[in-house]
């Protein structure tokens, strides 16, 4: 699943990509294979972390399980 953070809240990805001109038909971030296509990934700092990536327009999304 996937979520975004900001500094005191979640947010689901519908709430924020909808708008994205990046983001799939559904709302959702566009990813390839394993790789999100409208951001980077952000290096972990302990490998208990999820993954994380920053978008294009700024927000940090996590990948949690």
């Amino acid at each position: 699943m996937l979520v975004i953070l900001t500094d005191d809240q979640i947010f689901a990805p519908e709430q924020v990509c909808q708008s994205c001109l990046l983001a799939n038909n559904s709302g959702q971030p566009r990813w390839h294979g394993d790789k999100l296509r409208c951001g980077q990934t952000i290096r972990k700092c302990t490998e208990q972390q999820p993954d994380q990536y920053e978008c294009i327009m700024g927000f940090r999304l996590a990948k949690i399980s």
